[in-house]
């Protein structure tokens, strides 16, 4: 099944959560798209609830349905909660880490970046955007990339770095220190229901 590409202010919108990260989406509008604007009543069936909470957490992180069911197979082998795991394996991701660190303005951005052979793990040039980071690894740039003006303008305008990592501005290089508690993951998705989904 292939990544969805598709306008994501409306996909934002159908799901009530910002997969920009810039929370615009929903600003203007904060109803579901289609003709009856705000007076759309729909009352989710438990599958539904379950499929939209699956399809938020895949969409927030622009991964494709195999890699999603596959990284959820994965945490379901891995000690500790199911649904908590996969979220910090999906959080683990080369090129969501490339977007906390702010050297993208939003995850489809960052997975260009790695896409394109900008990033580095350690040193080494890695190019797959679900490349697992571990803690201890230290996320950089090929020096010809560092003058990249989409990666400065993306510095200059990020708030705020998770505590999970740490980031030298100057050098443009940052470490994956420790992985994520629950609480630093997004608060907006309900994990259970998407175990729930997968578990039927």
């Amino acid at each position: 099944m292939a990544r969805y590409t598709g306008p994501v202010w409306k996909k934002s919108r159908r799901l009530g959560i910002s997969l920009t990260g810039t929370g615009k989406e929903l600003d203007k509008r904060p109803y579901a798209p289609g003709q009856h604007g705000p007076n759309q009543r729909k009352k989710l069936s438990e599958y539904g609830m379950q499929l939209q909470e699956k399809q938020k957490l895949r969409f927030m992180y622009g991964v494709n349905e195999r890699q999603f069911r596959n990284l959820f197979d994965k945490a379901g082998n891995m000690k500790g909660i199911h649904g908590e795991t996969f979220m910090i394996l999906l959080e683990s991701r080369l090129d969501n880490l490339v977007y906390r660190l702010g050297l993208a303005r939003t995850r489809r951005q960052a997975r260009q970046l790695v896409n394109h052979g900008h990033v580095t793990v350690d040193g080494g040039r890695v190019d797959i955007p679900s490349y697992s980071v571990k803690p201890g690894q230290v996320i950089g740039l090929r020096e010809k990339s560092q003058n990249l003006n989409i990666i400065k303008e993306a510095v200059e305008a990020n708030p705020f770095v998770p505590e999970y990592l740490s980031f030298d501005e100057e050098k443009l290089v940052g470490t994956y220190t420790r992985l994520p508690e629950r609480s630093e993951l997004p608060a907006e998705i309900n994990e259970a229901l998407i175990v729930e989904f997968y578990s039927r």
